[in-house]
């Protein structure tokens, strides 16, 4: 019989601790299809309940990490400007590897990660933004880095406040991100420091807001179809 009180040793390299391992999280709940209230929902969603769970510390990955993933941490962990508050978390999971970095060395971890010889993370793919509503910092910025030397692939995430979201800019070591940094303001709200640039890009200007945050409230404006008027959403009749 297992000793349930000791960690799972046969675990396999890679593979999260078992939840009795980590810290527990805290359960919630969530109204609506999308966890928003007041907004005219008529999907028929709006009455839906769900429970969710809100976000607990953050837990590194137990080593080995498993395939290339131990040898670009240590790779990382070797530079002297990478300190040990740089990283605040390595997690691996279904196989991915994603590395937790402090909003104010983004710009370090990338160069590192595209100069060093043995990384060679060439390409930054894409820059995206989440918003995890039940968490203290809740907007989070997203990187995927691509190394076409050695065909390896690894995600970068930061964290901030909506309060104080500001992250440096990566766009002076890849130019690629100068867009999608742009489109994650726009949408998200998240200050790129050092940005050439930093405009909205598919929101008018004076637009107020910022669209994919998940406390952004439903709107529009009335459209003509077919000879009928449809009212914006948030004028649409709500079924409570």
């Amino acid at each position: 019989m297992t000793d349930k009180s000791q960690p799972n040793e046969s675990r396999p390299p890679g593979e999260p601790a078992e939840l009795s391992e980590r810290v527990q999280p805290q359960e919630s709940s969530q109204k609506g299809l999308f966890g928003v209230s007041g907004t005219g929902d008529t999907s028929g969603f709006g009455g839906l309940v769900r429970h969710t769970t809100a976000a607990s510390a953050l837990v590194s990955t137990p080593r080995p990490f498993g395939e290339y993933f131990d040898e670009v941490v240590d790779i990382l962990n070797e530079h002297d400007e990478i300190s040990e508050e740089t990283i605040k978390a390595v997690v691996v999971d279904r196989g991915e590897l994603t590395i937790h970095v402090a909003p104010d060395a983004i710009r370090d971890i990338c160069r590192v990660m595209r100069d060093d010889e043995s990384l060679r993370f060439e390409l930054c793919n894409s820059v995206s933004g989440v918003d995890y509503p039940d968490r203290d910092t809740r907007l989070h910025v997203v990187y995927h880095l691509t190394s076409m030397t050695y065909r390896r692939r690894v995600r970068l995430e930061v964290a901030v406040t909506a309060e104080d979201p500001h992250v440096d800019s990566v766009t002076s070591v890849y130019p690629t991100a100068d867009w999608q940094e742009r489109e994650t303001y726009d949408m998200f709200g998240v200050v790129f420091d050092g940005h050439p640039n930093l405009t909205r890009i598919l929101m008018p200007d004076d637009w107020s807001g910022h669209p994919q945050r998940k406390d952004y409230p439903l709107g529009g404006i009335p459209v003509e179809y077919k000879g009928a008027e449809i009212p914006p959403p948030n004028e649409r009749r709500a079924y409570k």
